[in-house]
């Protein structure tokens, strides 16, 4: 049975998606709230924090919660998994591996990992879904030391990160995150259900442990329109930083 938060959350969510409550307009108080949905104001308050996760809602001084938006979101503030996102956020999410194999880093893969080219790592091509639609492909490349654990895990496995921490303690401490538009290739585009050539949001990175040792390299693309990402940043912590993008075509 779905948790009465999250019942809430999805009846606001869709009030925001019609327009019944404007970019830039205040939801009702959390008061106001407990009263039309019948509900204690701790259950309100849980179904708005889960809007203000997906980015839809934001807030200013006081406790009324400003419309920021009409797509979801995944923040960039804390490190976590797209399903432990999906999850946090009320969305029914699954995954599938649908290739994976040992072989040989390339130069860039080396790069990354922090390991010689040709070592072994173990590459793996999973699609994820978001309530029954597929909207991301992860190419992902292991080093070597992890693979084992990968490879022990189930092919419909939800959680990759969840499930590694629970097998062998491992913990994803550190990101970095690249990201941009490319146009759908021919595998893509069969396997996100879009036209060739439809544009996608791609996000490159890579992972490490609390003492900075690479885990994973990863090349994950999301169906345009599926998931919007946000970062928000101030004058005195988490600044934004604007790079020159690499012109050169991309392989």
């Amino acid at each position: 049975m779905t948790a009465r938060y999250a019942r809430i959350a999805a009846e606001l969510r869709d009030a925001i998606t019609r327009g019944e409550y404007a970019v830039g307009a205040h939801l009702p108080s959390e008061a106001e709230l407990a009263v039309r949905f019948a509900a204690s104001r701790g259950t309100v308050r849980q179904a708005v924090a889960v809007l203000a996760a997906e980015g839809l809602v934001g807030s200013r001084q006081g406790a009324r919660r400003i419309v920021l938006g009409r797509e979801r979101s995944q923040s960039f503030a804390e490190l976590h998994s797209f399903a432990q996102w999906a999850r946090a956020t009320g969305h029914r999410v699954s995954g599938r591996v649908l290739a994976q194999r040992r072989r040989g880093a390339s130069a860039a893969e080396a790069a990354r990992l922090g390991i010689r080219p040709d070592e072994p790592v173990l590459s793996v091509l999973r699609l994820r879904s978001l309530e029954g639609e597929p909207v991301l492909l992860e190419r992902t490349v292991y080093a070597g030391w992890i693979a084992p654990a990968v490879e022990r895990l189930d092919a419909d496995c939800e959680s990759v990160t969840r499930a590694l921490y629970d097998g062998v303690g491992l913990v994803f401490a550190y990101g970095e995150h690249l990201i941009d538009a490319v146009a759908a290739g021919t595998e893509d585009s069969r396997l996100l259900e879009v036209r060739r050539g439809s544009p996608l949001l791609r996000q490159r990175r890579v992972t490490t442990t609390h003492e900075g040792r690479p885990v994973e390299w990863s090349d994950d693309r999301y169906r345009a329109g599926s998931v919007t990402f946000s970062i928000r940043n101030s004058v005195d912590a988490n600044p934004l930083v604007r790079q020159v993008g690499d012109l050169r075509p991309s392989s």
